[in-house]
């Protein structure tokens, strides 16, 4: 099998690594992240502008009908630089759910804005108190008229706060999960917006009989499993890129380093610890692989992701913790950039479940198979 990319592919790899990297130096980047939107509304422009945004989406639906592998190769791109542009909160996620469950009408009177960077997208699904997978939604939706109000709790929603439209998941009448549209500015929708540790943003949302809108295309629960599984491959990616950097910045400071007279890198311990980081960079480089390519072949299996999520997790703490050991003190400071490498690790190991969550769904699957290894 060929792993190697399409002279296509890398010619999208190096555009998108091009423009992240002029756009973002770990001190451009602060700046960015420490403004009230906590993203550059230019570099967005520019993303849209090269038809990053609409990569996973069908030319019919405004996008450019590529392949999981163009998009995983974005989002590695943006793991590498910290990219703050929320492409997975606001346009990956919502927007594949908005082309899978929704009409001919709803997908035209949304999408094309949304791939052209003029219309942010939020996906409202988490709700307080409640674990990865979400099975059971507290919000409802009652009809009203010709569509429906909702009324409930959605904490955190990613991006939230600078979203337009919502896409929003809530309990209907007869106990089925429905999907529905929701202006965010409309009445009954109340923002909090706040910041994450890793200096992304977000928001709790409360709907008090707000309006809404069914998307109703097709079934809502098998959307969301669906879209989830992209999810799950897109911060696999985000998660190698990221790695990536942290394991180069590490070995350039056991190289320029010195301690009583010699380099950092020429002491033995610290060298099987850097490879020690490499092999698991490359387990997790493999694990991204396997997800990507079952997108490829149209699986969407939620034990895939989650055997790729649960290896690649682990493979960020590893990566993670060494490259803060090995920096010692200023790998903890703000301005030094591996800190943030760390953080966004740890915060993508907590979104859309965390090791203990990916390990639940394998070993209550277990049954399934005639081997399983640990």
């Amino acid at each position: 099998m060929d792993f190697d990319l399409t002279d296509e592919q890398v010619m999208l790899r190096d555009t998108v690594r091009d423009l992240l990297a002029r756009a973002y130096d770990p001190e451009s980047r602060l700046k960015t992240t420490d403004t009230e939107l906590g993203w550059s509304r230019d570099v967005w422009n520019q993303l849209a502008e090269l038809g990053v945004l609409g990569l996973a989406f069908s030319e019919e639906d405004g996008g450019v009908g590529a392949g999981p592998v163009e998009t995983m190769v974005v989002f590695e791109e943006v793991g590498r630089r910290l990219a703050p542009e929320p492409i997975l909160d606001a346009v990956l996620t919502p927007g594949l759910l908005i082309a899978q469950a929704g009409n001919a009408d709803q997908r035209q009177r949304v999408l094309p804005d949304v791939v052209g960077g003029e219309k942010l997208l939020a996906f409202a699904h988490d709700e307080p108190g409640t674990r990865w997978p979400v099975n059971e939604l507290a919000t409802s939706a009652t009809p009203s008229g010709d569509g429906f109000t909702l009324t409930g709790t959605k904490n955190p929603v990613p991006h939230g706060d600078c979203a337009d439209t919502l896409v929003v998941s809530a309990a209907l009448p007869d106990g089925t999960i429905g999907l529905f549209l929701v202006d965010a500015t409309a009445s009954g929708v109340t923002r909090i917006p706040f910041r994450t540790f890793d200096g992304r943003r977000g928001a709790q949302i409360t709907f008090a009989s707000a309006p809404a809108e069914q998307l109703n295309g097709a079934p809502a629960q098998a959307a969301i499993d669906a879209v989830t599984a992209q999810a799950q491959a897109a911060l696999c990616a985000e998660s190698l890129g990221a790695m990536e950097e942290s394991l180069r910045l590490t070995t350039e400071y056991l190289k320029t380093r010195k301690q009583f007279g010699v380099t950092l890198s020429k002491f033995q311990t610290l060298s099987q610890r850097a490879a020690n980081m490499y092999v698991s960079l490359e387990l997790a480089r493999s694990m991204s692989l396997y997800v990507t390519a079952a997108l490829a072949d149209d699986i969407t299996d939620p034990v895939v992701a989650s055997r790729a999520r649960l290896q690649i997790g682990r493979a960020a703490r590893h990566i993670g913790q060494e490259s803060i050991q090995m920096h010692g003190g200023i790998g903890i400071t703000t301005e030094y950039p591996v800190s943030h490498y760390v953080a966004r690790l740890t915060a993508i190991g907590r979104t859309l479940g965390d090791d203990l969550s990916h390990l639940r769904t394998l070993t209550d699957r277990v049954s399934d198979y005639t081997l399983v290894e640990f």
